[in-house]
C-alpha cells in the first residue's frame, strides 16, 4: 500500500468491508479524544494537520471521486465533531459521532453543496461542513442541558 493510500484510508480502517465511512469514523474517535484530552487547542491543530495531508493523500491516490476507502475526510469531520465538547466523555463522544455520521449521510443543505465541489476539496470539504454542523449540535446540547455530555 502506498503512503498516500495509507494516509488516505486512515491506516486501512476505510478498507472495512460493510459502512468503510462509519468505520473510519469510529477509529477516528480515540484518537481525537486523546486530542481533546490534552486539549481543545491540540485537537484544532489535529484537524488542521489531518485536513491538509488528507488532501494531498487524496490527490496524491489519485482518489477525486471519493471511493469508499478514502476516510481520511471522516477523521477531519469527526475531530471537528468532538470540538463541540468541552472534554471527553463517553456520552459526549456518541453523541458526537451519532450527529457527524447523521449530517455526513444526510447530506442536507452545506453539506450537500460542499460534497459537489471538485477533486480532493470536495472530498474533504463535505465531512468538513458535517462537523462543524455535528459541533454546532453538540456545543447546543451542552448549553441547553449543562453537564449531560460531561
Amino acid at each position: 500500500m502506498s503512503p498516500a493510500r495509507w494516509v488516505a484510508s486512515f491506516g486501512g480502517s476505510g478498507l472495512a468491508p460493510v459502512a468503510p465511512g462509519t468505520a473510519g469514523s469510529l477509529v477516528a474517535l480515540l484518537p481525537g479524544l486523546v486530542l481533546l484530552w490534552v486539549g481543545p487547542a491540540a485537537l484544532a491543530v489535529g484537524v488542521v494537520v489531518v485536513a491538509a495531508v488528507g488532501l494531498w493523500a487524496i490527490r496524491a491516490a489519485g482518489a477525486g471521486d471519493d471511493p469508499g476507502w478514502v476516510v481520511i475526510d471522516e477523521v477531519a469531520g469527526q475531530w471537528i465533531a468532538l470540538l463541540g465538547l468541552a472534554h471527553p466523555s463517553l456520552l459526549g463522544a456518541l453523541a458526537a459521532f451519532a450527529a457527524f455520521r447523521l449530517f455526513d449521510v444526510a447530506k442536507p443543505g452545506p453539506v450537500g453543496w460542499a460534497e459537489r465541489l471538485s477533486g480532493a476539496t470536495g472530498v474533504m470539504a463535505d465531512d468538513v461542513v458535517a462537523g462543524v454542523l455535528a459541533a454546532a449540535v453538540v456545543g447546543a446540547i451542552r448549553w441547553g442541558v449543562p453537564g449531560v455530555l460531561e
